[in-house]
């Protein structure tokens, strides 16, 4: 399955010849068969035909809105996957042994990935964090020892100071940062750290509904009005894996640049410009496409996006037999 991004104001996306049509402001198109079509992620004034919108609906295709510099607005999703029996089952193991259990296991998996791509380009930058790599295994003890999810989320917490503290080092001057920020992001790096999670949270959020999950009953992650906290669970595993390993390759490959960013107009914060989207866009899609092995118990080669579609099916496995262990959260070599 293929997801469409388009992100230049005044495209038209329409249907033609069950295909998915964009026509685009400079008179080119681009046609995809709309039965390989998983989701469409727009960004910016894209216009959609109500045939468009009607066909996405039937089809189960999720429709994301961004803004232009990629804040996340909201989405048009069927509701042809409702399940609600899994979904009662989903909400009532909220708070219980196996949330804490789930959680645990998914914040060791998070915390041993950031080790991973912390450490894999401080060697390719010849600098030493001997501290932050201590401190990170030092927290990932913790987490795995914590008896109720504030403290579980209080050393996960305190385990990502310490990575983002080893990633600032590790960074070419244009792209400096201090810590994790955003809300608005206050610097480029942060700028695609938050855009990166933005899109990869949303994408796992279509793969929960369509299993007939609830995204929005987490069980981590506090509840809050509007946010869907069982995609923020979920992607605590994927987090360093896709996008942190990604911005960094950026930064340091020089695919992207300083002018690339500009400093926000209606709100403040740094954010990207239309090229930085265009070439940031490119690279999370060929990320996600990317064949590896990720999963100790699957053999074949599969795409981060493939990889995520299985995770959440082992998740509702462990939710229908109420047994977290069921759950084995990926983790990169």
């Amino acid at each position: 399955m293929s997801y469409l991004y388009v992100n230049q104001n005044g495209a038209t996306i329409s249907t033609k010849d069950n295909s998915i049509v964009v026509c685009y402001k400079d008179g080119l198109t681009r046609r995809l068969p709309i039965e390989t079509l998983e989701a469409i992620q727009i960004f910016g004034q894209v216009n959609m035909t109500t045939p468009c919108t009607v066909q996405c609906l039937k089809r189960g295709i999720s429709v994301i809105y961004y803004s232009k510099g990629g804040s996340y607005f909201g989405r048009l999703v069927s509701s042809a996957h409702v399940n609600v029996e899994r979904q009662r089952k989903q909400s009532s193991l909220y708070r219980t042994d196996f949330a804490l259990g789930l959680s645990r296991n998914i914040i060791n998996a998070k915390i041993h990935n950031q080790l991973v791509v912390m450490k894999r380009y401080a060697r390719n930058r010849n600098v030493e964090l001997d501290e932050e790599e201590k401190m990170l295994k030092i927290f990932q003890a913790k987490a795995l020892q914590s008896e109720t999810i504030e403290q579980l989320m209080g050393n996960e917490g305190s385990a990502a100071k310490y990575y983002f503290r080893g990633l600032s080092k590790l960074v070419d001057e244009d792209f400096a940062f201090s810590g994790r920020n955003r809300r608005p992001p206050r610097d480029a790096f942060n700028s695609m750290l938050s855009l990166g999670y933005s899109i990869v949270m949303n994408e796992i959020y279509g793969k929960i509904v369509t299993r007939g999950l609830n995204p929005y009953f987490g069980f981590m992650h506090s509840d809050r009005e509007q946010h869907p906290t069982l995609a923020s669970d979920l992607m605590e595993e994927w987090r360093a894996v896709i996008v942190d390993s990604m911005v960094m390759s950026m930064v340091n490959g020089h695919e992207i640049l300083k002018e690339h960013f500009e400093q926000g107009i209606d709100m403040p914060g740094i954010f990207i410009t239309g090229d930085g989207m265009k070439i940031f866009i490119n690279k999370y899609d060929k990320k996600v496409r990317t064949e590896a092995k990720y999963l100790d118990d699957i053999e074949s080669r599969v795409s981060f996006r493939r990889a995520m579609d299985i995770q959440i099916g082992k998740l509702v496995k462990a939710v229908e037999e109420e047994d977290y262990s069921l759950y084995t959260p990926m983790k990169i070599r």
